[in-house]
């Protein structure tokens, strides 16, 4: 009896300090993070890659850590390990959109937000990743009917409307793209790109 109790012991011990280094790695990771070392705060999490079963949110953090670092190729891989773990999460498709931005890969980036459009037809994050997308696609009309239909989603949004006034300035809509820009200096008065352009128009 004694001796089953002990080996009880033993392992509730191990248990607890197994845990409490995991909670270590986190905690250091997101202290490093913190410090905008952002490689190391992935390397903290690589231990954690191989436990069995594998943790969906570990692959999300080193996504976005590689992000952060420039590593785009590897944030795009782990990223992608995170959709094949779940296929439903909304997650792991916006944070595919960052590094295809990043690498100017549009095609790309706007079919992930746009999957996840097809989840949610109101997620703001993806609405702007897609028109991040659509502008360097130089995809202007397309631009500016989709920032318009947001917008009226969004109405007190200042980034909308920016897209809303630079697709028009390229469809040559100089008056749309000015009342657009009036908005957002409603929303943010000291904003650079709108002033520059309503002075330009006076």
């Amino acid at each position: 009896m004694r001796i089953k109790i002990l080996f009880s012991c033993i392992i509730v011990v191990f248990c607890t300090n197994a845990n409490s280094a995991s909670v270590d790695v986190w905690a250091e990771s997101y202290r490093l993070e913190s410090l905008t070392r952002y490689e190391q705060a992935a390397e903290a999490l690589v231990p954690l890659l191989d436990k069995q079963p594998k943790n969906e949110f570990v692959l999300l953090r080193l996504g976005w850590l590689n992000y952060l670092s420039g590593t785009h190729n590897s944030a795009i891989e782990h990223y992608k390990k995170a959709l094949s773990i779940n296929n439903k999460s909304l997650d792991a498709r916006l944070g595919l959109t960052l590094p295809l931005l990043a690498q100017q890969r549009w095609k790309e980036a706007a079919k992930f937000a746009q999957e996840t459009l097809e989840i949610a037809p109101w997620n703001y994050y993806a609405h702007i990743r897609l028109m991040i997308a659509e502008e360097g696609m130089r995809q202007w009309k397309t631009l500016a009917n989709h920032a318009n239909d947001v917008y009226m989603h969004y109405p007190s949004d200042a980034t909308v409307l920016v897209y809303l006034a630079r697709a028009n300035r390229w469809l040559n809509n100089n008056k749309e793209a000015k009342e657009a820009y009036l908005k957002v200096l409603e929303r943010v008065p000291g904003h650079i790109e709108a002033l520059q352009f309503v002075e330009g128009q006076n």
